[in-house]
């Protein structure tokens, strides 16, 4: 030890350095140095003085002060004039600023008891020293390191410019925190609705649930509720519940009788294990109009996705089978409520554009294949579903603005089916040929038809329907092509080049000039008579890079070929329609009239590079010599800090299309991400070229420093009337968490 001993008394040791060397005390589990050290072995006091340092190896805690009494059994003792850091644990959840900088605190005084320490007088940061981005000041703080830490009467400053004061603060320091109690305020001077105002709560219920309530006030005389309920009542069960409503009353800045989009929805997730291989799982998603949503909504996805998915089930899979019983219902709103005058009362209300369709519930049993025989190439399956159905629309005038009847079926419409088939494979060495045949017998207990009454409207008219539809298919799969390059390119050490040809032919039979009887609910009533021949070519090129083998091109090609251009009289010329043998090859509709071939559908997909991703679907179609449909985007990041999007979406016009013509534009770049150091910016943007105009519009400036992070985000949204715009920002704390109003899941990075 660098020390000199000046005198020892029993169990008592009194040290003191030398000129520029401090006296030391070490053990296994701390280090004290300082000028003076009294040592008593029995009782484990020690007091220092003058220039003191105390390092706790388990707790990685370095602390100096000017004088210290310490016990090192009870692990208690005081520090006079102290300053220190400690490392805690790094967060790494989404949201979360992650750094890796160590806590320091500065203080008058400070006292630890066991695993707790009281500073008082002082402040606490996470920044370098000196000149720390934020402090946190205040008369007293307690901090029990990977628990809690909780400051009185304290304000937080930055760069020395307080920025809000808070009487109690609580933070926890748990790998997962709860602890009821306020949230941090917020303040948004410039929102979707002016000034606004928020105040939060959290409840930690119990062990296994907790609540969240927001409330939000806004200056135009609106008032926004956001409930978050979540649950793990026992071992393979929990559920989240979120619900948010607004009461709106009207901008008073948009004249005397301002529109209102008052509303609620509701968002429930949860699975359970039921024992014994079932499972249940589900959620519920549910708005009171879209018109609410389209206003109230903070992100893109919502503003423009039109479809409400709500389902539930019960599934087990065993041996070769898999049942699931399916609680469903789908909103699907062809645009805001419109207005409907009742043909008895003359009352005028405003009525959702939305088809709904339910299922309450539907049984489905599938058996995969299994081989009948021994040594005998052919396998038996079958699909089998029984349900209660129910499917309400609007039914517009010929113009299609004025919203005059609705069509629906019964509360609980019956439908059943059972669809057996017989499979088997041949092979010629690399030639590969897989018949199958079928049937599928389905029950309807309603079916459609033309309203007398009003021509050009379809009504419930019968009950008791089946379908009956025999099928075959032959799948002829030719031998794959392939090639090596060996030579070393900026793709790889080596090239391989697939290609695979395969052609399918499918007749389906039965159904005729019934397709239009049954009542459409899910994609198993869009089978029609087909007599096809579908053709299809890939390429594909990997590359190995290293011990590692990529696929880092494909463009896969397909046509069909109608033997049958009615598909049994179900199609009629100049009426759109949307069969199943159309909708599984291309997402955009394109039967408008009989015809003997489909469009090619094109699929190319391309990362040749790391960071760079092309992809790019379109269908040609020959019979107009034209792209009927386009969708491309480019995705690169590059040296680890820049991004790139550009994307277009385009529908072409034609009065072969069922699709209205479109002509959209992404542009998304950036610099940087959530936990750079510096500045990291960012902008998204969608333009329709067809109307001239910027729909939606975010920009994204981050700046992050060793400690803490600040994001600004402006956002417009075009997509409703009038336009919004509104400013968001985000204040990080480093390891802690993030106050203020742009929320994670709003983030460009």
């Amino acid at each position: 030890m660098r020390h000199e001993v000046l005198d020892i008394q029993g169990s008592l040791y009194k040290m003191s350095g030398l000129p520029g060397i401090p006296a030391e005390l070490e053990n296994s589990k701390m280090d004290v140095r300082g000028d003076q050290i009294e040592y008593d072995s029995d009782t484990g006091d020690v007091r220092a003085l003058g220039h003191v340092y105390f390092h706790d190896f388990e707790k990685n805690e370095e602390i100096w002060a000017n004088r210290m009494e310490y016990n090192t059994e009870e692990k208690r003792g005081k520090f006079w004039d102290v300053r220190g850091e400690t490392h805690p644990r790094i967060v790494t959840r989404p949201g979360i600023l992650t750094v890796n900088a160590p806590f320091y605190f500065q203080g008058a005084w400070a006292e630890r008891i066991g695993l707790k320490y009281i500073l008082h007088d002082g402040w606490i940061t996470n920044c370098s020293l000196p000149g720390p981005w934020w402090r946190m000041r205040g008369p007293k703080f307690v901090i029990v390191p990977h628990e809690y830490a909780i400051a009185y009467r304290s304000v937080f400053l930055l760069k020395g410019f307080p920025l809000f004061y808070a009487p109690f603060f609580y933070h926890s320091l748990a790998k997962e925190p709860r602890k009821s109690g306020f949230l941090i305020p917020n303040l948004v001077p410039h929102s979707q609705r002016g000034f606004m105002v928020g105040l939060g709560y959290y409840w930690a219920i119990s062990r296994s649930y907790d609540a969240t309530y927001r409330f939000q006030d806004f200056t135009t005389n609106a008032y926004s509720h956001h409930l978050d309920v979540r649950g793990n009542p026992k071992p393979g069960t929990d559920f989240n519940a979120i619900l948010y409503g607004v009461q709106d009353h009207g901008d008073p800045t948009q004249g005397p009788n301002p529109p209102t989009y008052s509303g609620a929805s509701i968002y429930v997730v949860g699975k359970t294990d039921l024992g014994d291989g079932w499972t249940a799982r589900g959620y519920l998603n549910y708005i009171t109009s879209f018109r609410f949503r389209q206003n109230w909504s903070e992100s893109l996805a919502d503003v423009v996705g039109s479809e409400v998915h709500s389902v539930g089930f019960i599934s087990k899979d065993w041996s070769n089978y898999d049942f699931a019983l399916t609680f469903a219902r789908l909103e699907n709103f062809q645009s805001s409520e419109v207005p409907f005058t009742d043909p008895v009362t003359q009352k005028t209300s405003l009525l959702s554009t939305a088809i709904t369709i339910r299922k309450l519930p539907e049984a489905e049993l599938i058996g995969r294949d299994q081989q009948i025989f021994q040594n005998v190439p052919l396998w038996f399956s079958f699909d089998t579903t029984a349900g209660l159905l129910y499917r309400s629309e609007p039914i517009f005038d010929s113009t299609n603005t004025t919203l005059i009847d609705r069509f629906q079926t019964g509360q609980f419409m019956d439908r059943s089916s059972v669809a057996p088939h017989l499979t088997s494979a041949f092979h010629w060495g690399s030639f590969h040929l897989i018949p199958s045949i079928g049937i599928e017998e389905t029950f309807y207990g309603e079916t459609q038809g033309p309203d007398p009454s009003q021509p050009g409207l379809n009504r419930v008219i019968g009950t008791n329907i089946v379908r009956s539809s025999r099928d075959f298919s032959l799948d002829l799969v030719f031998p794959m092509l392939e090639r090596i390059f060996p030579k070393k390119t900026i793709f790889g050490d080596k090239l391989k080049h697939v290609i695979e040809p395969r052609v399918t032919y499918r007749y389906v039979t039965g159904i005729g000039t019934d397709f239009d009887r049954f009542i459409r609910f899910d994609e198993t009533d869009l089978l029609t008579n087909t007599n096809e021949l579908e053709l299809s070519l890939t390429n594909r090129l990997f590359a190995k890079r290293g011990d590692t083998v990529q696929e880092i091109f494909t463009w896969e090609l397909t046509q069909k070929r109608y033997f049958d251009p009615t598909f049994g009289g179900a199609l009629t010329a100049g009426a759109p329609a949307l069969f199943d043998t159309t909708a599984s090859l291309s997402a955009y509709a394109f039967r408008f009239g009989p015809r003997s071939e489909s469009p090619v559908v094109s699929m190319l997909r391309a990362s040749p590079v790391n960071g760079l991703g092309v992809q790019w679907q379109a269908d040609y179609d020959p019979h107009f010599h034209a792209l009927m449909d386009s969708a491309f985007s480019v995705d690169y990041h590059f040296w680890k800090r820049y991004f790139l999007l550009l994307g277009n979406n385009q529908v072409s016009s034609s009065t072969a299309q069922v699709t209205p013509a479109a002509n959209q534009f992404q542009f998304r770049a950036g610099y940087g991400d959530a936990n750079r150091k510096g500045f990291n910016a960012g902008f998204d943007v969608h333009y329709d070229y067809l109307i001239r105009r910027v729909q939606y519009a975010t920009t994204q400036v981050t700046f992050n420093t060793d400690c803490c992070g600040i994001s600004v985000q402006y956002r417009l949204n075009n997509l409703v009337t009038p336009a919004r715009s509104e400013w968001r920002i985000a204040f990080a704390v480093g390891n802690i968490g993030t106050l203020g109003t742009l929320r994670k899941q709003d983030r460009l990075f």
